[in-house]
């Protein structure tokens, strides 16, 4: 079975195959997966070609979903599915993938509750998010367990939509899990998303944004809290390509045992994209000697008066503090899990949801405890 879809998409689907073809599985020799090796961690099942589940809860008014599997594409998909990919892992599920879900916010439309998302099983899937014109949501993605699944995403925003994006990926063994999210933003149009992540065997959340339209947002911040031989990667590459553009980052990594965490955040402001501003923060603690992170926030410049700032940071628990705490009658993990959440309070904070973000705090602290 393939995409049952338009000739338009097959056409993308088979540029898709040829990216995919010429590179296949990436290892670290790949520039962009210089820190996680897909290929040794899959080992010698490979990607393989099973299909990936995915599930929505009940759609409200203003909400329209379309089965990708199905060949009756309406003119939206046709538009905006399969446009952006062109990273290896995204044509890889573009080729792979049988089916996957589209979603479709009408114009003007609010969604007050939040939208829940899922994708499960082993394989790959594919998703669509189309917000129009003024339309608003809250998307809240969980993300099951798999031994291997590999999602690719697509958002696109209109303008003046806004999207809060929250995805929680749980604490998965062996897992190898990979998610490409490709989003177009356009004028007056915001992003905002959290990730918090607890590591598996092999976990990757890759974002390519493009700041399509003046005045487009983009503000991203995630925590992950990583044990035993945990591996987290988030890699993002935020394209301001008209003026007056904004993007945010802000991620925080406690890791401990063998555990590794991974930062790598590219920002790029094209020519004539002047009035851009772009902050990049990330900051690592380390728990072990045997505990990595590797932060790499990178910034390519090619317009004028613009604000671009980017930092990153890794150490260990400051000692004074937990000094400090322990003189006061603090047991010391105790001590050490009150400085841990202070250091990823700040990324938690960005989350403006407030149910959502109580929901993260809750996991934190649940993984701090193994950690601290």
């Amino acid at each position: 079975m393939t995409l049952a879809l338009p000739s338009t998409i097959q056409a993308r689907r088979a540029e898709a195959a040829t990216i995919f073809g010429s590179h296949g599985v990436p290892s670290r020799r790949v520039e962009e997966w210089k820190y996680s090796d897909l290929k040794v961690a899959l080992g010698e099942a490979g990607i393989g070609t099973d299909q990936a589940l995915w599930q929505v809860d009940a759609l409200p008014e203003g909400v329209t979903q379309f089965d990708l599997s199905k060949s009756d594409a309406p003119d939206w998909v046709q538009k905006h599915f399969a446009v952006a990919d062109r990273n290896i892992m995204g044509a890889a599920s573009l080729t792979l993938s049988d089916g996957g879900v589209a979603l479709l916010v009408a114009k003007g439309a609010q969604i007050a509750a939040p939208l829940k998302l899922a994708f499960n099983g082993t394989g790959h899937v594919r998703g669509l998010l189309v917000l129009e014109e003024g339309a608003s949501l809250i998307l809240v993605e969980s993300v099951g367990i798999a031994d291997f699944r590999n999602v690719g995403f697509e958002i696109v925003l209109g303008d003046g939509a806004s999207l809060e994006h929250i995805r929680i990926s749980p604490e998965s063994g062996d897992a190898v899990l990979v998610e490409e999210a490709s989003l177009r933003i356009a004028a007056g149009a915001r992003y905002r998303a959290h990730f918090a992540g607890f590591g598996s065997k092999l976990s990757r959340m890759e974002l390519e944004i493009a700041l399509e339209g003046e005045g487009a947002e983009a503000h991203l911040s995630g925590v992950s809290v990583l044990d035993g031989k945990r591996h987290s990667d988030v890699t993002t590459h935020v394209i301001h390509r008209s003026g007056n553009t904004i993007s945010t980052q802000l991620f925080k990594h406690v890791a401990g045992g063998n555990a590794r965490a991974v930062y790598q955040g590219k920002v790029t402001v094209a020519k004539g994209a002047n009035g851009s501003d772009s902050h990049q923060s990330a900051k690592a603690l380390l728990l072990g000697e045997n505990a990595e992170a590797d932060l790499k926030p990178e910034l390519e410049i090619f317009a004028d008066d613009v604000k671009c700032a980017h930092g990153a940071a890794v150490g260990d628990l400051d000692a004074e503090s937990l000094f400090y705490l322990r003189a006061r009658g603090i047991p010391e993990a105790e001590a050490r899990g009150l400085l841990l959440h202070a250091f990823l309070e700040d990324a938690v904070a960005e989350i403006t949801s407030t149910d959502q973000r109580e929901l993260v705090r809750t996991a934190l602290l649940a993984a701090l405890k193994s950690v601290a």
